[in-house]
């Protein structure tokens, strides 16, 4: 008897604002192939990552907790010898395995480079792609770090990051978001020829530096300026790539029984790397639309992301949600789109079903972030940032900021002194939870190691 129980996709983007894609109130630039996923299911305008930089928000997507919780809290560099998510750390892929499931991973892990960090000892049956924070598009060499010395870490050479089921392989000049398409096509009709579902986790890298995509791309963009122009383009590409995925899928017949969902690592990318000319100005090529805030920040603009979940058989079309939910949401809702059993697991996001059938969800939910120094909490409409960081050209951040998100999502009036009330119980909400992370940090994984120290500083102020 065939298969009945659902597929599931995940597609990640890398430092990818949430303005950009068209559905999401883009204007300049379209993504129809994830406008008509969120047509056809459900987009959410309140949707977060669970940090504000790559390797912490993914570990949370795969495992559904918060970073403190899994292992990883801070940004792996990219040698070969990086200690990332611990074998301690079930994911995702891990547990739909044991139900059964054929599981495989396609694009960028930043998990770990080390032999027992990589996707095979976390769950993935098949993958391909890159295991550190980026890489050349064309070449896939990570220059990350290169000539940089450090007293507890030797100089980082560039180095050959490509990989197809741990072994190295070599497609020098293919554009890698145009790969990840074709290799995830390869495993769609690899698994649709064997009785059992499937799990394909698609982490894309576009459109983290470096800024690269093909002359086609940059041509449909030719009238924006060139930082825009590039941001377009490489997100064009991504676009592209979802909508042939999704086509496969479409052509194979598992439409009506897969679970879709798509968004980001993380806000805008303001790193002066990202020009590719040396200027030293912060870049402004991707947009968290009306928020404040960008990678690395704990403000609005740094954590809420584009959110979309499509699933024909089981979503209405076209449901606008405001529900604040997470990354760290994904892993259970899949487990319980199965019938898994949720209380079996060490889980703190939450099954996103009910929110499927149209039914909201608990509206004073209470999310937490946290990313160096900084400490964050949303209860309902107010949100409460300690220690934020921003660019410079925001002015001076104030040690304790609150915002009523109802009446002021870009975060601009600091209520710290009107709301006295509601200041003092979310800071002490923060300051709890914060105080049981760090101590269940030291206790399970000692304290953070000098490798992630190493590029968690990210200058700003």
């Amino acid at each position: 008897m065939p298969n009945q129980r659902p597929n599931f996709i995940v597609f990640l983007t890398d430092d990818q604002g949430y303005g950009d894609l068209s559905c999401m109130g883009a204007t300049d630039f379209k993504t129809p192939s994830l406008d008509k996923l969120a047509s056809e299911g459900i987009r959410f305008t309140d949707w977060y990552t669970n940090c504000p930089v790559c390797s912490p928000a993914r570990a949370s997507l795969l495992t559904g907790r918060y970073p403190g919780n899994t292992g990883i809290r801070g940004i792996l560099p990219g040698h070969r010898k990086t200690v990332g998510l611990p074998q301690t750390t079930p994911t995702i892929a891990k547990l739909l395995k044991s139900e059964g499931y054929n599981t495989a991973m396609v694009g960028k892990w930043h998990l770990g480079v080390d032999e027992k960090s990589r996707p095979h000892n976390h769950g993935f049956d098949d993958w391909f792609g890159f295991l550190a924070g980026n890489v050349d598009y064309y070449s896939h060499i990570y220059y990350y770090g290169a000539n940089t010395k450090d007293k507890i870490m030797p100089q980082i050479n560039p180095t050959h990051d490509l990989w197809e089921n741990n072994n190295e392989v070599w497609m020098d000049g293919e554009y890698f978001t145009e790969i990840i398409a074709k290799k995830c096509i390869a495993y769609l009709r690899k698994m649709s020829k064997k009785d059992k579902p499937f799990f394909l986790y698609v982490p894309f890298n576009a459109p983290h530096y470096p800024m690269h995509a093909p002359k086609k791309y940059m041509d449909r963009f030719s009238e924006l300026p060139w930082d825009r122009q590039v941001m377009a383009a490489m997100l064009s590409a991504m676009d592209d790539a979802v909508g042939d995925i999704m086509d496969e899928i479409e052509r194979l017949g598992h439409t009506k029984n897969t679970l879709t969902f798509f968004t980001s690592d993380n806000g805008p990318s303001r790193e002066t790397r990202n020009w590719l000319d040396g200027n030293l100005d912060p870049y402004y090529g991707g947009t968290a639309g009306k928020f404040k805030g960008h990678k690395g920040s704990l403000f609005e603009g740094g954590i809420r992301e584009p959110g979309i979940m499509h699933w024909p058989s089981k979503i209405k079309k076209g449901i606008v949600s405001s529900e604040p939910c997470a990354s760290m949401d994904i892993a259970p809702t899949l487990l319980d789109a199965i019938g898994v059993d949720l209380d079996k697991y060490s889980l703190d996001g939450k099954s996103l079903l009910e929110i499927e059938k149209g039914n909201p969800k608990d509206e004073e939910r209470i999310l937490f972030w946290e990313f160096l120094d900084q400490t964050a909490v949303r209860k309902g409409k107010w949100k409460l940032v300690l220690k934020g960081k921003l660019i410079e050209s925001y002015g001076d951040v104030p040690e304790v900021h609150l915002a009523n998100l109802e009446e002021d999502i870009s975060e601009s009036n600091n209520l710290v002194d009107e709301e006295p009330e509601i200041t003092k119980e979310l800071r002490n909400l923060a300051e709890n939870w914060r105080k049981a992370i760090e101590e269940k940090w030291i206790k399970e994984y000692s304290s953070p190691n000098e490798e992630q120290r190493l590029n968690t500083q990210m200058g700003l102020r």
